[in-house]
């Protein structure tokens, strides 16, 4: 301690006799001072002695273990693999060129189909059939209600890798007789009627796979639709007469995930009754000519997003009427749908419309009972909106849920006729109605097993001219299912529910009532239930039996015009 004070002192002394001396000698106010000294320096000299790495590993003996020779002997047996059998009959069945029905109802009704078609092939397709079925029993309380049908369609195609061919020829033959009238106050050949049909159309469709080229179709077809010859051979003008030809074309371009297509239609019917401007004075009536054409342009354009679960529909459809004049109407057509959950739920939207060509062939096919001389108006909808939501709840069950409202200009209703036949026939008139309809749907499927369809609609009519739309339904139940049990028995039951349908007629009578200066009919509800019962002797031949009306009912399927009872009918089936 004592030298660590010494060391100290003589420290501080020494500093501060230095500053005393800056102090002194002006150092302190920055004075320069030169003087000369000597400092020697030693020599430097070069290390001789060069590095090197010591190393501190021990190093070790290396112990080398030799490898021991040893050797396992090994034996393969080689299994044998049996050749695959295939069975080409448990892949595709057999295939029969030829079917033939045959059978015979209750009321003498006897029936007869012949099937023929071409064996397998991906190039050409060929084949014909032959149909007649007839009736000759009555009906209790009316005139004779004889009918016959006949008819024959042969068809055939071809199909390349780049384009396909089709066409078909058609000749149908269908005799009747106005049965709605008592028995006792006509002659049966004044009531009957015959209609025969003949028509062929054909058409061409490419089919190039590459996606900057147009895809397109094109059709052509004719037919030509006439009524019963009078009997009197001055009179024999005094028939319709009916002429139709269409061309029908369509275009399409696929351009990535759109689709652009574009129908573009050409339809003329040309229909005469009698002799224009003169009077058949045997029938009291006028001569009728209507030369009906349109052309309708409908542009749109189809999109597909999300791997298809979004389907758009954007296009529109322009029409020209040239009906009685010259009319052009422009349409919508819109629709959207997209698929939820794997396609359990698609709710889908749409608004639509379109002009619908009114020939005399399409009027019989509605109602064959109607007079020879009506007029034709083209059915207008200029709007159609529909929603509702469609789907699967399992591999087995679908359903559908939909509603619609729809404004439909020159809808065509049946009435009664008082001027051209007794009243035992039916004349159209037209009216401009709103028509809502909610549906629903449902469907079952196990495998081929079992099939089961059922579908209710409601239907709410708003007319301007009329108190109800004659003969069309409020209330449909549609009910059919099928089973198959081992292949051996096939049962076919379908049950057809109508309600709320209404007639006019025109004088009053028991059941009628008069409204808004109209005299108004109920026509009752229909319960008709088919039951089809098939027996498969072997893959060749079959026995059937067919139930018809199993509740017997003798329900007016128009005004004063009943449909027969209770028929039974059986037959056999053939293939080769």
């Amino acid at each position: 301690m004592e030298i660590k004070k010494s060391i100290y002192t003589v420290l501080a002394l020494l500093l501060f006799g230095t500053a005393m001396a800056q102090e002194e000698t002006g150092l302190g106010n920055g004075t320069t001072i030169t003087g000369t000294g000597s400092r020697p320096i030693e020599p430097a000299y070069r290390l001789t002695i060069s590095p090197k790495i010591i190393d501190t590993t021990i190093n070790t003996n290396v112990v080398d273990y030799p490898l021991l020779n040893l050797k396992h002997e090994t034996s393969t047996d080689v299994g044998l693999i049996n050749p695959a059998a295939v069975n080409i009959k448990d892949v595709l069945s057999p295939l029969y060129n030829t079917y033939v029905k045959v059978g015979l109802g209750t009321e003498f009704m006897p029936l007869g189909e012949i099937y023929y078609d071409s064996d397998r092939s991906r190039r050409l397709m060929y084949g014909g059939h032959l149909k007649h079925l007839s009736s000759f029993g009555n009906i209790s309380g009316y005139a004779p209600a004889q009918f016959d049908r006949t008819g024959v369609n042969l068809y055939g195609g071809l199909n390349e890798r780049r384009y396909s061919l089709r066409g078909d020829v058609h000749y149908n033959n269908q005799g009747l007789h106005y049965y709605a009238i008592p028995i006792d106050t006509l002659i049966k050949d004044s009531i009957a009627q015959r209609y025969s049909d003949f028509g062929f159309s054909g058409s061409f469709s490419s089919h190039i796979k590459d996606s900057a080229k147009l895809n397109y179709t094109l059709g052509l077809a004719y037919n030509n639709f006439l009524s019963k010859k009078p009997s009197v051979a001055e009179r024999s003008d005094w028939r319709a007469r009916e002429n139709f030809f269409g061309i029908n074309t369509n275009w399409m371009y696929l351009h990535k995930a759109e689709t652009y297509n574009l129908d573009f239609d050409i339809l003329y019917n040309g229909y005469k009754y009698g002799v224009e401007g003169d009077t058949n004075t045997y029938a009291l009536d006028s001569g009728l000519v209507n030369n009906n054409t349109i052309v309708i342009l409908s542009p749109n354009v189809v999109t597909r997003l999300q791997n298809d679960r979004f389907k758009g529909k954007f296009g529109a459809k322009i029409a020209f009427d040239a009906n009685n004049g010259v009319k052009a109407r422009i349409y919508p057509d819109l629709e959207l749908k997209y698929s939820m959950f794997n396609d359990i739920f698609i709710p889908y939207v749409g608004l639509t419309g379109g002009l619908e060509q009114t020939t005399f062939k399409s009027i019989t096919r509605e109602n064959a009972f109607v007079v020879p001389n009506i007029e034709l108006r083209n059915e207008s909808t200029a709007i159609d909106f529909f929603f509702g939501i469609k789907g699967s709840l399992s591999r087995r069950i679908g359903f559908n849920v939909g509603a619609s409202f729809a404004n439909v200009r020159n809808t065509p209703l049946f009435v009664t006729d008082t001027l051209y036949s007794q009243r035992n026939a039916f004349n159209v008139i037209y009216d401009t109605m709103n028509v809502t309809t909610i549906e629903g749907s449902v469907s079952y499927q196990q495998s081929e097993k079992l099939k089961i369809d059922a579908i209710g609609r409601f239907n709410s009519y708003s007319l301007l001219n009329n108190s109800y739309a004659w003969n069309l339904p409020q209330l449909q139940v549609i009910l059919r299912g099928s089973y198959n049990l081992f292949d051996k028995f096939l049962i076919n039951l379908d049950l057809d529910l109508e309600g709320g349908r209404k007639g006019l007629v025109y004088e009053d009578g028991p059941g009628v009532t008069l409204e808004n200066g109209q005299y108004i009919v109920d026509l009752g509800f229909i319960a008709d239930a088919n039951l089809g019962l098939e027996y498969r002797y072997n893959n060749r031949i079959s026995a059937f039996l067919q139930f018809n009306n199993l509740a017997a009912q003798q329900y007016q399927r128009w005004v004063q015009a009943p449909v027969q009872q209770f028929q039974v009918m059986g037959g056999l089936t053939f293939k080769f």
